[in-house]
């Protein structure tokens, strides 16, 4: 069984781009770096179309730190699903993000195409989780998003990537 220890140190070692393989062949993708992704998460890459060659996804490892919260956005035309590995993330969502759902280790979350979203971890745990989407180039899609005024509150927290 993994600890959440493992788990993050894997995390801060984030895929790199591997080396294409010829058509049909699988692509592993090592341990690299980490990038801040536009909507304000640390993103560790690993499947997509730059890493793997992928056409329909891409699959990444996601992490926010204790007392941080993303941007708002959305994924233009492209579903997310989400797996909690670790933490419990507060997530504000659907039309002006009125919504609001608490996640936790060991949930799946679907985020249909076009839902903005805010994810907040108000905990003192790291949220590590693990996105895929139909977005093979990652961020291309992403539309970022001002904080709603029902929500001013939360730009006490900083951002994560940041």
């Amino acid at each position: 069984m993994l600890r959440v220890s493992e788990v993050w140190e894997r995390a801060l070692r984030a895929p790199s781009v591997a080396s294409l393989a010829n058509p049909g062949d699988c692509v592993i993708i090592r341990s690299g770096e980490n990038y801040a992704g536009k909507q304000g998460v640390s993103l560790a890459t690993g499947v997509t179309s730059r890493s793997a060659g992928a056409h329909a996804l891409c699959l990444h490892l996601v992490t926010i730190p204790p007392g941080t919260r993303g941007i708002p956005h959305f994924h233009a035309g492209h579903e997310s699903a989400i797996y909690t590995v670790s933490g419990e993330t507060e997530v504000w969502h659907g039309e002006g993000l009125m919504q609001r759902t608490v996640v936790k280790a060991g949930d799946f979350m679907y985020v249909p195409p076009g839902t903005p979203h805010l994810p907040v971890n108000r905990s003192d745990v790291m949220t590590i989780a693990v996105v895929a989407r139909t977005d093979p180039e990652e961020q291309e899609s992403v539309v970022t998003l001002s904080l709603p005024q029902h929500l001013a509150e939360l730009s006490a927290f900083p951002v994560a990537s940041q």
